[in-house]
C-alpha cells in the first residue's frame, strides 16, 4: 500500500541526493511510492538505489516522449496517481519542483505548501517566510496535499524497502504542452552542485572582484570539497556567474557547513542560507548582520583569514 508519493530526481542515471531526502521526509506518512518519469528503462536502473533509500513501490511512468516535454509528463504521472490513491505528494523545492507542485495541486484540488523544511504525519509543515523572519506552521487541505521540500532541510536516512516496480501509463501530452526542441548538457563541474552540496563557501561584495573568488573563495572551497556560492551583490557586480547566487532571488541552500566570506548579511541573502546546520562568517565589519545568525564569526580581513584556513586545511587533509 502506498501512503505518500515522491517525485524522483535523477541525473545521468544516478539518483540525486534530494530524492533520498524526499523519501526520508515522506516516510512520516507511511509506505513511500517513488514516481520515476523518464524514458523506458529508467526505473530499472534507479530501482536498487530507490529500494535502499526506502521506496516501497517504484512507479515507472515511462515513455519515449517523457524527456521531450517540460513539466507536463511529471504532472500527468503525479496527478493521475494522487487522484487514484488520494495520498500526499512530496517534491523537491526549486524551479521545476514548484512548477510541478502547483499544477498537481490544481489538478487534484488540494493545497500546496512551498519550500517547507519539515513535514509531519498530520499533514502540517514548517516553513520560513518573509526572508526567514518568521517560522510558520501550515496545513494544506484536500485529499492529496502537495509539499515542496527545501533541499538540504532533511538529513537522508536510508531504510531498505521492497522497491517493487509498478508500471504506470503515461498519457501523451496535449497540443499546449511545451516541447524541448534541442538539448545541450551543461558543462560538467568539478565541484558539487550548489543546492545538494554538504559544504558551501560563498563570497560577497567584500571579496572585491572576480580575482577574489578565484584566489580566495575557490581554493577554500576546493580544499573542503565544497560548492561555491555568491551573494546577490557579488553577482550584480559581475564577480561571479548568476547561477551561483544564494538568496531569496537565487538558490536556497541548507548544507551542513556554510562559510560566508565578505558577506554583510542582507535579509535577502539570509533567506537563502540561514537553515544551514553550521554557519561561519568572516567579515571585517563587526556590526555586519551575518554575525547575527553565524555560529562562528571571525572579525578580520578575509584575504588573510581565508588563505590561512585553506593552508591549514590542506596540511591536515
Amino acid at each position: 500500500m502506498t501512503n505518500v508519493l515522491v517525485l524522483v530526481e535523477y541525473s545521468e542515471g544516478e539518483l540525486k541526493n534530494s530524492t533520498r531526502e524526499l523519501i526520508t521526509a515522506a516516510r512520516v506518512f507511511g509506505d513511500v511510492g517513488a514516481v520515476v518519469v523518464g524514458a523506458p528503462g529508467t526505473s530499472e536502473k534507479l530501482q536498487p538505489a530507490l529500494a535502499a533509500a526506502g521506496a516501497e513501490t517504484v512507479y515507472a511512468a515511462e515513455a519515449d516522449f517523457a524527456a521531450e516535454y517540460v513539466v507536463t509528463p511529471q504532472v500527468d504521472a503525479l496527478a493521475g496517481l494522487a487522484a487514484a490513491l488520494q495520498v500526499p505528494v512530496v517534491v523537491a523545492a526549486g524551479a521545476n519542483g514548484n512548477e510541478v507542485a502547483g499544477r498537481v495541486g490544481a489538478r487534484v484540488a488540494s493545497g500546496v505548501l512551498y519550500d517547507v523544511i519539515d513535514i509531519r504525519a498530520d499533514r502540517t509543515a514548517t516553513g520560513s517566510i518573509f526572508g526567514g523572519d518568521y517560522i510558520v506552521e501550515s496545513t494544506a487541505g484536500g485529499t492529496s496535499p502537495v509539499f515542496t521540500l527545501r533541499p538540504g532541510a532533511v538529513d537522508p536516512a536510508d531504510q531498505a524497502a521492497a522497491g517493487t516496480v509498478q508500471a504506470v501509463e503515461l498519457p501523451a501530452p496535449g497540443s499546449t504542452a511545451v516541447k524541448i526542441t534541442s538539448f545541450a548538457p551543461a558543462e560538467k563541474a568539478d565541484r558539487p552542485e550548489l543546492t545538494e552540496a554538504k559544504i558551501v563557501v560563498s563570497g560577497g561584495r567584500g571579496v572585491a572582484g572576480a580575482e577574489g573568488f578565484h584566489d580566495v573563495v575557490e581554493p577554500l572551497a576546493d580544499v573542503l570539497g565544497a560548492a561555491v556560492g555568491a551573494s546577490r551583490a557579488a553577482v550584480d557586480a559581475d564577480y561571479y556567474p548568476g547561477k551561483f547566487q544564494v538568496g531569496q532571488t537565487g538558490k536556497t541552500v541548507s548544507p551542513n557547513l556554510y562559510i560566508a566570506l565578505g558577506i554583510s548579511g542582507a535579509i535577502q541573502h539570509k533567506a537563502g542560507m540561514q537553515t544551514s546546520k553550521t554557519i561561519v562568517a568572516v567579515n571585517k565589519d563587526e556590526e555586519a548582520g551575518i554575525f547575527e545568525i553565524a555560529d562562528f564569526g571571525v572579525v578580520g580581513d578575509l584575504f588573510k583569514v581565508a588563505p590561512q584556513a585553506t593552508e591549514e586545511l590542506a596540511k591536515r587533509k
